[in-house]
């Protein structure tokens, strides 16, 4: 059966001031500082830069007229269809140069958090029930267990928290990427939002990956007003952290020269999923990771603080994958145990599951599979390891007589002598040095 996945209902574009749900001088400043920061003079360019329907930036500029703030150039501009141009005027520039003293923030309009609150819940990463034949096309190109699919399929449709443990190079990063591929479905991104007057931009490049071309263009907007465009639709976020993560990149990222807020990492991977590996490396240590995540993997809610010290709940709706090469009780009580919904084991592959991770690498880089060197592989290198494969080591073999190869001048090939060659840089011997 191949089940589709539902597409995410988008959010309305708002039809009046009304429904934007925003305080009126905000909005009002947001327009003022859009005009003068990217010299802008007619309604179509505006409502395209501050991403709202042209009906509703026109009812802003009105405003600002009424107050004085905006004129009408009295000009017709024959290259954007006859719209009247708008300027500033001497109240509207000083008006203006107070609100950027304020806050740098221009462009976008945000959405306020309780209206992002209802797009979440439209958008939840546990709306998704992801079938064994996703994953097993989103995981095509490992080999896998069937017995590790079964645990990893009813973990991510949870929409949990999720622990892979064990030993390094057996792919838990690879799974990680995997699942974010099974989830085909799409969401919207806001590029800000709003919580108290303080503006949060949410949207990052670097970690969302748009679906539609993000035009600021008038006629493109006036093409295309199937959703809201404070938002930018885009695959399920993944964020991926290693060793570096600390504490504070879970806190709110205050510019006090912009005078506006970057969302931190969790916040970012809203409806998608948050994956920190390598736990255990970071400078923090593991507990207090997971002292930190509590309350939201338990109450799908985080709790933020501005500058101000005012904390305030933001959504919590993210699945998590923490990855560790460590056992679990080394590294955590049993009460942070508890708290993780699923614990899975990935081990290193059989001996047979080798052979066939051996040979698809092999045929993807050109080495034709020698029965010599396979055998010498097989019963003379891996006992002196206990017989322990992993799946990074296929790779790792074939890279290093390849780079051999090249060096030597000679066709790629597969000899027991290279095998030898290989084996030495996979390991370190243990050995004294002397200083």
């Amino acid at each position: 059966m191949n089940m589709q996945p539902t597409a995410v209902m988008a959010p309305p574009p708002p039809k009046t001031l009304e429904e934007m749900r925003l305080p009126i001088v905000m909005m009002r400043d947001i327009v003022l500082k859009t005009l003068f920061r990217k010299n802008i003079t007619e309604v179509g360019e505006l409502a395209a830069a501050v991403c709202l329907p042209r009906p509703v930036t026109q009812e802003l500029i009105d405003m600002a007229r009424e107050q004085k703030l905006l004129e009408a150039t009295g000009t017709l501009n024959a290259n954007s269809g006859g719209e009247m141009g708008y300027q500033l005027t001497e109240a509207g520039k000083s008006r203006t140069l107070d609100a950027l003293s304020q806050s740098e923030y221009f462009g976008a309009m945000p959405v306020p958090l309780e209206v992002y609150r209802e797009q979440v819940k439209r958008q939840s990463i546990r709306n998704i029930q992801v079938t064994r034949e996703q994953l097993v096309k989103a995981m095509g190109h490992l080999v896998l267990p069937d017995e590790l699919l079964g645990h990893l399929g009813p973990a991510v449709s949870a929409g949990r928290s999720v622990l892979m443990y064990g030993p390094p190079g057996n792919g838990k990063s690879s799974i990680s990427n995997g699942i974010r591929d099974a989830m085909g479905d799409k969401v919207y991104v806001p590029r800000a939002i709003e919580y108290a007057g303080q503006v949060i931009t949410v949207y990052d490049p670097i970690v969302h990956t748009a679906v539609e071309e993000d035009v600021e263009d008038a006629t493109a907007l006036r093409r295309r007003k199937t959703f809201d465009t404070r938002y930018v639709k885009c695959d399920r976020p993944t964020v991926i952290t290693g060793g570096e993560l600390t504490l504070d990149m879970l806190d709110l990222v205050y510019n006090p020269t912009a005078r506006t807020y970057q969302a931190p990492l969790q916040l970012k991977s809203t409806g998608g999923i948050f994956i920190v590996d390598d736990l255990g490396r970071q400078q923090e240590p593991p507990q207090a990771l997971i002292n930190r995540w509590i309350v939201p993997l338990e109450e799908s809610k985080d709790i933020l603080a501005l500058q101000s010290g005012e904390k305030f709940e933001v959504p919590f709706d993210t699945l998590v994958i923490f990855s560790t090469n460590f056992h679990p009780n080394e590294i955590f009580d049993t009460a942070a145990l508890r708290r993780i919904f699923f614990k899975i084991k990935i081990d290193g592959p059989n001996q047979e599951n080798f052979l066939k991770i051996f040979a698809l690498v092999a045929r993807a880089k050109g080495m034709q599979l020698d029965e010599a060197a396979l055998v010498h592989l097989l019963k003379v290198k891996y006992p002196t390891i206990d017989n322990v494969y992993a799946n990074y080591q296929p790779v790792f073999l074939i890279d290093q007589m390849r780079a051999v190869c090249d060096f030597e001048g000679i066709p790629y090939q597969m000899t027991p002598e290279l095998i030898d060659r290989a084996w030495d840089n996979m390991f370190v011997k243990e050995e004294k040095i002397i200083h």
